[in-house]
């Protein structure tokens, strides 16, 4: 008799990060349940998807009652994320709120709404942040605040949940070959255009390259497994290419 498959949801599966998640997950034999505000296409490696806007006030209430069939849960992967390139001060209310919403409002509905399933589960949950958190860059304030918040919520959440057998991870990317990145390196000035300003990013990266996504996606499962990491929990786990551990004034 076989073991039935671990169960992971992924939120924003159908950006980069989530869509590589989803592919590592099922290659490592998971299945997978991705949820996200976009339609689902051929190329995303789900075994079952959720169409639902995470910002919204009933989204991940909307999520739970057609995942109601999910009792035990593995691992939960909250990767969905919006950022807004706006100075602090010129950031609107309405910025402000679908930052929050999509990026930390959401991470912790999800985990507060599927709790019996990993409880049930012993399971896990990765929250994606960023860098941002803790090194950042101008004119993304709220972005790199809501990532900073869902670090913090890692914390409490590990803290809260160890006693049922529930760990809490973080995952911080650096620079990740995305949609989000390169419409960041479309908008900077640069003499030689967007590959001018990734060919800066490539030469401050201490490891010389910037990672796709495939590349983040095995931390991610790493975290995730409780047969791999059975006593990591409340931790950040930086995947930079070692930019964040150079001096700013170097």
């Amino acid at each position: 008799m076989t073991n039935s498959p671990k169960t992971v949801i992924i939120t924003g599966a159908c950006g980069g990060i989530g869509r590589g998640a989803a592919t590592a997950f099922r290659t490592a034999g998971w299945q997978v349940i991705g949820i996200d505000q976009a339609p689902a296409n051929g190329s995303i490696d789900v075994d079952e998807f959720v169409q639902a806007d995470l910002a919204s006030d009933t989204g991940v209430e909307t999520i739970r009652g057609k995942l109601a069939h999910i009792k035990r849960l593995d691992a939960l992967v909250n990767n969905a994320a919006l950022q807004i390139n706006q100075p602090l001060i010129q950031t609107t209310d309405d910025e402000w709120s679908a930052v929050m919403n999509t990026n930390v409002r959401s991470a912790f509905q999800m985990i507060r709404e599927f709790h019996p399933a990993l409880s049930a589960a012993r399971g896990a949950v990765v929250n994606v942040s960023s860098v941002h958190a803790i090194a950042t860059s101008m004119n993304v304030a709220v972005y790199a605040i809501s990532k900073g918040a869902l670090v913090a919520l890692t914390r409490s959440a590990a803290l809260e949940l160890a006693a049922e057998g529930i760990r809490c991870n973080a995952v911080l990317p650096g620079a990740i070959m995305t949609p989000m990145l390169e419409a960041g390196l479309s908008r900077r000035p640069h003499p030689s255009g967007p590959d001018g300003n990734l060919d800066a990013l490539i030469e401050r990266t201490p490891l010389g390259f910037v990672a796709t996504p495939a590349q983040i996606a095995p931390t991610i499962v790493h975290l995730a497994d409780t047969d791999l990491s059975p006593y990591t929990t409340g931790q950040m786990m930086v995947v930079d290419g070692g930019a964040t551990i150079r001096l700013g004034t170097e």
